[in-house]
């Protein structure tokens, strides 16, 4: 373990011991890292902010239980970051605030929003099915946008494993999704 990581360690076990000051020098360190993918992912930086303040969060709730690892937190941290705002992207509860009324009236958009989140769903069903690690190498390269030799990095696995693993996860996905596709045009389709 290195001396960041050591260091790093260090602060966890005094924050889960409820020392504040460890926890403000792991915000201190991790807060704008953790902003930073939040606003990429969200571009939205209200959301962004409250996901780092959720990630945050989890970090001083799981501090008792959290193992870090040879490169700190930061792995973990973008872990969670990332999932909060996989989450809120799926989710569709983003608000969009307005000071007036728009001078045209707006077409309704109800049953395409309602088809839109039925398939976000699915693709979130076929998502949480697949194993951990290739759900995280999969959200790390194609949510966050981070190469296979960072994905590897992060998971602490080489660069040929992690395209072992989005390669499987692809698979998967594509056959979870095709049986979808195949119920819903079963359905559509006049007997």
């Amino acid at each position: 373990m290195g001396a960041v990581a050591g260091e790093e360690a260090a602060l966890v076990t005094a924050a889960a011991g409820g020392d504040a000051r460890a926890f403000r020098a792991l915000m201190d360190r991790h807060l704008s890292g953790v902003l930073a993918v939040a606003r990429r992912m969200l571009r939205d930086d209200a959301e962004a902010e409250d996901v780092a303040q959720e990630a945050m969060l989890r970090l001083w709730r799981s501090a008792d239980g959290l193992d870090v690892g040879a490169t700190g937190v930061r792995p973990w941290l973008r872990r969670v970051v990332s999932n909060l705002c996989v989450d809120r992207l799926r989710s569709g509860k983003r608000l969009t605030v307005v000071d007036e009324l728009p001078e045209q009236a707006e077409p309704a958009t109800q049953q395409a929003d309602l088809e839109a989140q039925q398939a976000s769903s699915r693709i979130d069903a076929a998502l949480k099915a697949l194993p951990d690690r290739q759900r995280t190498a999969l959200t790390l390269f194609h949510y966050e946008g981070l190469s296979q030799i960072e994905v590897g990095r992060i998971m602490g696995i080489s660069d040929e494993a992690v395209e072992s693993l989005l390669a499987r996860a692809r698979r998967s996905l594509k056959a979870a999704l095709r049986e979808e596709l195949q119920e819903l045009l079963s359905e559509s389709l006049p007997e």
